[in-house]
């Protein structure tokens, strides 16, 4: 039903796979010259252009994937998304100012030099020439459906890479297959980045033990093949998300054994990866106060303040 067109992008994971499938593409990459002269080849290797495109797909607000969305709808597409995407892209520039501020302090109070939090949460500021605001025309609620191409894909809710993920689930032939962008992946694990809470003053996503459930209930639902949002498709899905959270696991256990008295989320971190340059100081951090909340969540650590800063420690048994 889908064909995957490699769309380049500016980021360490590399290219982004987009899907047409009649006037439809979901994920058409970020919004780059080198992006936007891909997508234009791919398109006219399936006989169209940019006009021919009535509806994009956005499965999540990450610039490697929404970007090229304000061009297609300039050119007449209409763009579907979630509630939580559409309010993100909608001003993908105060988002991550809102971010910045955010982690800055979260940072700062996990142990990390206060110059430090605020240069890695500077860093995403290169994202911004590749993410142009756009807005959405349709908000899907989890569990509606839209038409593609004769096809009734239903969006899904899913939680764990970013604030209002979506899967888009469908029968064909027989199988139940999903387009799932960044939630399942096939050769590398999916990093569950942190999230501030979506509004000012809330509580923040415990991010890991929600992609954990999550997981879990799509390994439950045995799909039969997945489009994910870079690397090759996956016709084993089930057995890929075993092994994601086979690998989350190793890793949660990993953090535990790094708790030893007060230690902070930058500790753990450090223990986690030698020499981590500042450029993937955020999904370090992403990762330790992940599995730290998994532990958290389980009761195997407490959390609490000392000092203006945070640490964990091991509940005894």
């Amino acid at each position: 039903m889908f064909t995957r067109l490699s769309i380049p992008t500016p980021f360490q994971i590399g290219p982004v796979n987009a899907y047409l499938s009649g006037r439809t593409l979901v994920d058409p990459g970020p919004g780059s010259e080198e992006a936007w002269t891909a997508l234009l080849e791919g398109l006219e290797g399936n006989g169209m252009g940019p006009t021919d495109i009535e509806q994009v797909l956005v499965t999540h607000p990450h610039p490697d994937h929404f970007g090229l969305a304000k061009r297609l709808r300039e050119a007449g597409a209409r763009v579907v998304a979630s509630h939580d995407t559409a309010s993100i892209i909608h001003d993908f520039a105060s988002r991550l100012e809102y971010e910045q501020s955010y982690f800055a302090d979260f940072f700062d109070k996990n142990g990390m030099a206060r110059t430090t939090a605020e240069t890695v949460t500077n860093l995403p500021e290169a994202y911004l020439s590749v993410s142009p605001g756009v807005e959405t025309d349709l908000e899907l609620a989890d569990g509606e459906s839209i038409a593609v191409d004769g096809v009734d894909l239903t969006a899904e809710s899913v939680q764990g890479h970013a604030p209002g993920e979506t899967i888009f689930t469908f029968e064909e032939n027989g199988e139940s297959k999903a387009v799932v962008g960044d939630h399942i992946l096939a050769d590398i694990t999916p990093n569950p980045l942190l999230q501030p809470p979506m509004e000012n003053g809330g509580n923040r996503p415990r991010v890991l033990p929600a992609f954990n459930r999550s997981l879990s209930r799509l390994r439950e639902r045995e799909l039969d093949y997945v489009f994910p949002g870079h690397r090759e498709e996956i016709e084993n899905p089930t057995e890929r998300i075993e092994e994601i959270l086979e690998a989350h696991e190793t890793r949660t256990e990993n953090v535990r054994e790094l708790v030893d008295g007060p230690t902070t989320a930058l500790d753990v971190m450090e223990g986690l990866f030698d020499d981590l340059p500042a450029t993937e100081y955020f999904p370090g951090m992403s990762e330790a106060v992940g599995h730290l909340d998994v532990l958290e969540e389980r009761g195997d650590v407490s959390r609490q303040e000392q000092g203006g800063v945070v640490v964990y420690e091991e509940v005894s048994a």
